[in-house]
């Protein structure tokens, strides 16, 4: 079923009667080609990319709830390629120049939004710190503009310009940054990978993997045991339970990322906007909610919801950048798991054990990875080579120390990143 402008028009005028599903509710069948544990944004795009650009279609997608349960539906759906090291910025800027196809490549609305990110700066060392990172995406091939104050205030003219503490000294834009709809990522590749053969099966919860002599033969899970040649494990902040199934310690750690809707109201914030102080970052939704978040709650955990003290803290950050934010209400709250790794970069890699392949460790980046993230996985699944976009994202860095991306000179401490 493809979709127009015409065909909403016709369907309006009969009563949409005539939509179909948009992919199939499959059963599990015996075995696979390959398995994928995880039915988020990064797994599906991974099923759609196998079927669409390497003609494997024996797939399996696995999902113990519903397909885009997660943290593809528990994020705040920015969208944008400025990174600053080597094997990041190459890997994120492949990932928006997919997004910048990805609505004619699905015949699917994803409600991607080039409304620009404006990253702020407070001080004489974060304005040579964004001069670099400028100059650096522009190296890459990717857009970069450096914000004066007064042309940040014709732009922004909400902000407190004058505050004591963080007066705003410029900005650095991205205009080809900007917002897509999470719900709607998620639907299109399911549709993408459903109608080119792939098995997209929910309520289908992992609960072990099998390997034999150092090789993975199949899962076990709770609609019986299915067998594949190869197994991905693509599921964000579970991917240490998974993976100590296979009796894998991955160097991850689990925290809580909350998320902020507030009630609707009139067009007021146009681009994204990051707070280079606070770790505040925020934009208007299509519906008029403002979307916002900030820091990781710093515990390690498990819960799809986070604390008050960060509540406080993303609420205080807000109103020091946009007092005006104080006037709107929060409609609801909620919070994603998210997969830390210690460098705050992630990871696509084969595993040590034969067969079982690694996708995780997005920390902050997993939305805005999402087509990047599966078209480098299909290539590996389908190759047993890294893309070239994702060649410095293995995972011995971690033994080794070579190659480490500390994208924000934190150290290794998850949850800084």
């Amino acid at each position: 079923m493809l979709f127009s402008g015409l065909r909403v028009l016709r369907e309006g005028l009969t009563g949409n009667r005539g939509w179909q599903a948009h992919w199939r509710d499959a059963s599990p069948k015996d075995a696979y080609d390959v398995v994928i544990i995880g039915g988020g944004g990064h797994g599906l795009s991974t099923a759609y990319y196998l079927a669409r650009e390497h003609g494997i279609t024996n797939v399996a997608v696995l999902e113990k709830g519903y397909l885009g349960g997660g943290n593809v539906g528990r994020n705040t759906t920015i969208v944008r390629a400025n990174y600053f090291l080597p094997g990041n910025s190459e890997f994120y800027s492949h990932s928006l120049k997919l997004w910048e196809g990805l609505e004619q490549e699905l015949n699917y609305n994803v409600m991607h939004s080039q409304r620009g990110q404006i990253v702020l700066f407070h001080s004489d060392g974060q304005r040579d710190a964004a001069i670099r990172r400028g100059n650096a995406m522009r190296n890459q091939g990717d857009d970069a503009e450096l914000l004066s104050v007064a042309r940040l205030k014709k732009v922004l003219p909400y902000l407190d310009y004058e505050q004591a503490r963080f007066p705003i000294y410029g900005g650095l834009l991205q205009r080809r940054a900007g917002t897509a709809r999470h719900d709607a990522v998620a639907w299109g590749y399911a549709r993408g990978a459903s109608e080119r053969g792939v098995d997209l099966i929910q309520n289908c919860e992992v609960t072990g993997i099998d390997i034999e002599g150092g090789a993975v033969k199949g899962v076990q899970t709770s609609r019986g045991v299915i067998r594949a040649k190869k197994v991905a494990v693509i599921v964000a902040g579970r991917s240490s339970q998974v993976a100590a199934m296979a009796g894998m310690r991955l160097p991850i750690e689990s925290h809580v990322l909350q998320a902020f809707v507030t009630e609707g109201l009139k067009p007021c914030i146009d681009h994204v906007v990051s707070f280079g102080m606070g770790h505040f970052y925020i934009s208007q939704s299509d519906k008029g909610g403002l979307v916002f978040g900030g820091d990781l709650d710093m515990y390690a955990s498990y819960a799809a919801r986070g604390n008050l003290p960060l509540v406080e803290h993303v609420m205080e950050a807000g109103m020091t950048l946009m007092p005006m934010i104080g006037q709107a209400k929060v409609l609801r709250a909620w919070g994603g798991i998210m997969d830390m790794s210690p460098d705050g970069s992630p990871i696509i890699d084969k595993s040590p054990v034969e067969g079982l392949y690694l996708n995780c460790g997005w920390c902050y980046g997993g939305f805005k990875a999402v087509p990047g993230s599966g078209h480098c996985m299909a290539h590996l699944l389908a190759t047993d080579r890294p893309h070239a976009a994702a060649a410095r994202l293995r995972l011995d860095r971690f033994r080794t120390g070579r190659g480490l991306m500390d994208e924000e000179g934190t150290g290794a401490q998850h949850n800084l990143h």
